[in-house]
């Protein structure tokens, strides 16, 4: 009983790893990136719509954080399409426009980052910076992810 017990649960661990994404790949790397760059803007988004208390200092961190992760994504995406990725085949087709939204990207997280360089942070000098960061977000997603 306890050797198939063990086989068994050797098994379960194999067919379960075979379903990941290898972390060192592209697609991970960039899936990665991507998972912060969620985290940190829905950390900012609740501090502006009052789901977690606002902080001045955090948030400027965070802004920090979230202009420093945007510029790292798009070096992970392979000259050829990953079978498993959730990124549309536009992202190689249209590479020029793929590229402007990233540069898009960019230049709101900094423009945020610089908003935040006065303190003290008051919510309504960020809103708006940050519904650009928001507006790119979604921008790229419209045009370049599989939902």
């Amino acid at each position: 009983m306890f050797k198939r017990m063990t086989v068994i649960l050797v098994a379960c661990l194999a067919l379960s790893a075979c379903g990941g994404v290898d972390p060192n790949s592209p697609l991970g790397q960039r899936k990665a990136i991507f998972k912060q760059m969620l985290k940190t803007s829905e950390d900012l988004g609740g501090m502006l719509r009052g789901r977690l208390a606002f902080d001045g200092q955090k948030f400027a961190d965070g802004a920090v954080k979230l202009d420093a992760l945007s510029h790292q994504p798009w070096q992970h995406f392979p000259q050829v399409r990953e079978e498993d990725s959730s990124a549309t085949p536009d992202v190689w087709q249209k590479q020029a426009r793929f590229q402007e939204l990233a540069r898009q990207m960019e230049q709101v997280t900094g423009e945020l980052v610089a908003q935040t360089r006065t303190q003290p942070l008051e919510p309504a000098a960020v809103a708006a910076p940050m519904g650009k960061v928001e507006a790119a977000c979604k921008a790229c997603h419209t045009e370049f992810r599989n939902h």
